[in-house]
């Protein structure tokens, strides 16, 4: 599987937090359907079926964490 480069997810995951931040305030058609799309991105990029996983599984990869701490997937 290719996976996608830490800055590419690293991007992803801030556009997908700033929508999800957008969406609570306004919740307009635009920001659900380019939410649903980084949503989709991130899935494809990790190789995972919804976004919570994406979201942890791009974390991971990001520079500086730390691939032992299961933490975020304990917490669920």
């Amino acid at each position: 599987m290719l996976l996608a480069h830490p800055a590419v997810l690293k991007d992803l995951v801030e556009q997908y937090e700033t929508l999800c931040a957008l969406h609570g305030e306004k919740g307009s058609p635009a920001v659900r359907q380019r939410m649903e799309d980084v949503a989709y991105t991130l899935c494809v990029s990790t190789g995972t079926r919804d976004v919570d996983a994406a979201l942890i599984a791009a974390r991971h990869r990001l520079p500086g964490a730390r691939p032992e701490d299961d933490s975020l997937v304990a917490a669920g």
